[in-house]
């Protein structure tokens, strides 16, 4: 029996993958917690074969840097990332830090014990992309990795010559960025724009190292 740690802030499907987990011939309930800050000190004290661990949980605590923190720390325990989120950088930082696999909770056509039990065998499952997701004429597939990048960095308010400062680029490329991105979604505003991105959550601001 392999033993499970859950990280999810929230009580719905935090109740469902423990019951998922108990009801399992494979896997058996090592603790759950609702803090990703507290994941890692719960492995070092416990015996751990696999932590389930949402993003973006109680505190604001990201649960990419507490998988970092495992994975560096105790890299035998498997770590699969569990997300109903689509921002577009989880995927490529949960390779690079060496997360095992990675699922999306309302998308993913494959049923979670059945990821559980192929990630505990040896495979890394990940999705091709994230899930497509309309925002205003267009999707978030239709944005360039650059046009996202921007696209996060107006959630934040700042005018292009900060956000310029920060990704190391000159004002007028922001600017021409930003009016690619109003022509792509045909938004009026960088406001309406930077508003529905945040809505649909395919950029969420602050979730980086």
């Amino acid at each position: 029996m392999y033993n499970v740690l859950i990280v999810e802030d929230q009580e719905m499907p935090r109740q469902l993958f423990e019951i998922f987990v108990k009801s399992s011939e494979n896997f058996q309930l090592a603790g759950s917690v609702s803090d990703a800050a507290s994941a890692a000190y719960f492995c070092k004290n416990n015996k751990v074969d696999l932590v389930l661990m949402d993003v973006i949980t109680n505190g604001g605590n990201n649960g990419l840097n507490a998988a970092e923190e495992i994975k560096k720390t105790m890299p035998e325990i498997k770590v699969i990332i569990v997300t109903s989120m689509p921002e577009y950088s989880w995927i490529k930082r949960a390779k690079e830090i060496g997360v095992d696999s990675f699922w999306y909770k309302e998308s993913s056509g494959e049923p979670i014990i059945a990821l559980m039990d192929r990630t505990m065998a040896g495979e890394n499952i990940y999705p091709d992309s994230t899930p497509e997701v309309t925002i205003g004429l267009s999707t978030n597939h239709d944005f360039t990795s650059r046009e996202m990048e921007i696209l996060r960095e107006l959630t934040t308010g700042d005018s292009n010559a900060e956000i310029a400062e920060r990704l190391n680029l000159s004002a007028k490329t922001v600017k021409n960025h930003v009016q690619n991105l109003l022509e792509k979604t045909g938004f009026h505003t960088r406001a309406e724009l930077a508003v529905e991105a945040a809505r649909t959550g395919i950029v969420i601001k602050n979730t980086e190292k």
